[in-house]
């Protein structure tokens, strides 16, 4: 499998995805903000990190990036691409995700392990695990509070399976660290190819680091 990690001035969490992707065998390579080629992946990422000091807003200025007019083409044409993060901000400012970002509800950067609950596995990102199933994997953000446009979008969410991921607790009982509009942690797009989460399953990999949950999320898009 091959994977491209867009890099952008300011992204952090490169290194880790690259690491993380390739520990579980795929082929990883590195794409600069201003390249014009993805080099055929088979999925394109979009790390977590600070892009462009998340000046103004949080992936805004990413979105203008030459590489995103390529990234957008790619999933519009049903490629896969996953956004980590401020990878998911981007994607939400690109318009491949609906809705927004805003800051945490307490107005806090929050950096932590924290549970999710598995709202939908009928997609390649989430099919390895179980609809409710609990998963703890490492947060952190200071704009993590997702918000739909309206009521009548976050019914839509629901209503078409695009709704991912939620915050709980451990037994699974909503626990929101930031705000979001039913505790959203992870979403996708209509066409289930295009996925953003918050939370940092590259940083859950090993139990001798909190948690190896995020494996199962990553090998999801290696499995035929």
């Amino acid at each position: 499998m091959r994977v491209s990690v867009v890099v952008f001035p300011g992204t952090n969490c490169d290194r880790d995805t690259k690491w993380a992707f390739e520990e579980i065998g795929a082929n990883v390579e590195f794409i600069w903000h201003n390249e014009n080629d993805l080099k055929n992946p088979d999925l394109v990422v979009l790390p977590g990190g600070f892009s462009y000091g998340d000046y103004l807003r949080s992936g805004s200025i990413a979105r203008f990036s030459p590489v995103m007019k390529k990234v957008v083409e790619f999933a519009n044409k049903g490629g896969y691409v996953l956004g980590i993060c401020n990878g998911f901000q981007v994607l939400l400012e690109s318009h491949l995700l609906p809705g927004a970002m805003k800051r945490n509800e307490n107005l806090h950067f929050v950096s932590k392990h924290h549970h999710l609950k598995v709202v939908n596995n009928d997609n390649k990102f989430l099919r390895n695990l179980e609809v409710g199933e609990i998963v703890n994997i490492p947060i952190a953000h200071a704009e993590g509070n997702y918000t739909p446009q309206s009521e009548e979008a976050l019914k839509k969410l629901w209503d078409n399976g695009q709704i991912l991921l939620q915050y709980v607790d451990e037994n699974g009982h909503i626990s929101n660290p930031n705000g979001s509009a039913d505790s959203i942690a992870g979403i996708c797009n209509e066409n289930k190819n295009v996925f953003g989460l918050m939370p940092h399953p590259e940083r859950a990999m090993q139990s001798i680091l909190g948690s190896k949950d995020g494996v199962r999320m990553l090998t999801s898009f290696l499995d035929k």
